[in-house]
């Protein structure tokens, strides 16, 4: 009985977190965001400030869910995210991941599906933080670049979407590209989610009958060299990180249990 009533509190809980950032998405859009623009010129600085504001709004947003019940979470080695320049790459078991890791990286930057730009909770944040479209084309590897050449910390998911429960993670090959291109390390950091919920193809309100909990572990910064031999052509090196790090990926999420 009392898992029962737990489970169903959940389940409401869950849909009042997620009213509350639609509604709080549309209210950046509609009222913060226009007006930070006409403060804060000329557009760096206005992004950079959308940019925290953001950060501070999802450590908001995930200090609601763990309070009202929805999730529990642990970050182990947050401090190596407390630096600037850092190309964050991530496995992606749950909707929510972006919202966990950029609740704890000040002045990030995403690499964000197009249809962000459509949807009308998202756009207005979108736009405002100067997030890359994964529609850019050749672009986007560039302006991953200077991105990270500005100080921003570039957070990738390189799968591209949420992993498939059923199976093994399938890398994409732009953070690699933008690592081997501009010359930078990789910070890894592994998700695990227990249970799991809010997976690739799962509706909101099918929670799990415990309460999920989040970790997630940054790991050391890799350089690219680690994972590439001297002399190697650069589409190869492409390669062979993409390669390797999917590898990361899958020995560390099973050596934690996940």
């Amino acid at each position: 009985m009392v898992e029962r009533l737990d489970r169903g509190w959940r389940i409401c809980a869950t849909g009042i977190c997620f009213a509350c950032f639609g509604v709080g998405g549309l209210a950046l859009r509609v009222l913060v965001f226009p007006l930070l623009s006409l403060l804060l010129r000329p557009s760096p600085v206005c992004q950079r400030a959308c940019k925290n504001l953001i950060h501070h709004v999802f450590r908001l947003f995930v200090w609601l869910m763990a309070s009202v019940g929805v999730i529990r979470y642990e970050v182990r080695h947050a401090e190596r995210l407390q630096r600037s320049g850092l190309l964050i790459v991530a496995n992606h078991p749950s909707l929510i991941d972006v919202v966990l890791l950029i609740s704890q990286v000040r002045r990030a930057d995403c690499v964000v599906k197009a249809a962000l730009m459509r949807n009308p909770f998202t756009r207005g944040p979108v736009r405002a933080t100067g997030y890359v479209c994964n529609d850019a084309g050749p672009g986007m590897v560039d302006a991953c670049i200077a991105s990270l050449r500005a100080g921003n910390n570039l957070v990738i998911f390189p799968e591209g979407t949420r992993t498939d429960p059923c199976g093994l993670p399938r890398l994409q090959r732009g953070a690699a590209n933008i690592a081997v291109r501009g010359g930078f390390a990789l910070t890894p950091v592994t998700i695990r989610c227990t249970p799991p919920t809010l997976t690739k193809g799962e509706k909101w309100y099918r929670v799990p009958v415990r309460r999920p909990c989040f970790v997630l572990h940054v790991h050391e910064d890799v350089p690219v060299e680690h994972w590439v031999a001297p002399d190697t052509e650069p589409m190869q090196a492409v390669r062979d990180v993409t390669r390797a790090l999917a590898e990361f990926f899958i020995q560390e999420v099973r050596r934690e249990g996940a």
